[in-house]
């Protein structure tokens, strides 16, 4: 518990202050890494989260219900956001409230995949590991916390963008230890837990689909975004299945 906490507190955090040292980037690179993420996260939410939701027949009936909402719910928090999450990185400036509503949404979205990491195996009885959804959380995070200071930076000062990061960078693992410890204490019992992770598979369902949509606006033909995704789907299913 302790190592994915700093595992994904860091890669947020390294993610986030790289945009301070690269001021000048490519974008056209940055929506690549964003077809590999979100190839991976679409791969992994189809291959290891919604087998394990589906898998508890006590709760399948209601499940589907769950990732809908969970899917409407990530378009308002994209909405308070401004889809950073999925490279709408906005250049032009915003006002203070608009900041906050930035953070408020991914923060919110952040808190929502960290308890991924705290029941999962107790849903079906299936006991995979979760080295494959770490993986697919940082990859998503991480490019998140780059365009998120990389927004900031336009707007703040350097020093609160600064702790406008930590507080991202905290969001996922507080999540994960959050659930852990009310599940521990009999607060949430497993209908709650099935109910988050049908709600945060359908926020990785509308993010992951929407860089597909996005990567190709005018439904041209990429090759290389066509292997990137490739590629992100073997890298889902050998974490998946093989290791």
């Amino acid at each position: 518990m302790i190592g994915n906490f700093l595992i994904l507190f860091l890669s947020a955090m390294i993610a986030g202050l790289l945009a301070y040292a690269m001021p000048q980037w490519k974008e056209k690179s940055f929506k690549l890494i964003l077809v590999f993420a979100g190839s991976y996260l679409f791969s992994i939410t189809v291959l290891h989260i919604l087998p394990e939701l589906f898998a508890n027949k006590d709760s399948a009936y209601y499940m589907g219900l769950y990732v809908l909402i969970g899917f409407l719910l990530q378009q308002v928090l994209e909405f308070l956001s401004s889809g950073i999450e999925h490279g709408h990185i906005h250049h032009h400036g915003t006002g203070k409230n608009t900041v906050w509503m930035v953070m408020i949404g991914l923060s919110l979205h952040a808190f929502l995949e960290g308890t991924l990491l705290s029941q999962q195996p107790s849903l079906s009885g299936h006991h995979h590991g979760t080295e494959s959804l770490l993986l697919g959380i940082i990859m998503h995070k991480a490019p998140a916390a780059f365009a998120l200071v990389a927004v900031l930076m336009n707007n703040l000062k350097r020093n609160k963008v600064l702790i406008l990061l930590l507080v991202f960078a905290l969001a996922s693992p507080l999540g994960m230890l959050s659930s852990q410890f009310l599940f521990a204490q009999n607060i949430l019992g497993t209908e709650a837990i099935d109910l988050l992770f049908g709600l945060v598979a359908g926020g990785f369902l509308h993010i992951s689909t929407t860089i597909f949509f996005e990567s190709s606006p005018h439904h041209k033909f990429h090759l290389n975004r066509l292997l990137l995704s490739l590629l992100a789907a073997l890298l889902a299913i050998a974490t998946e299945y093989l290791i």
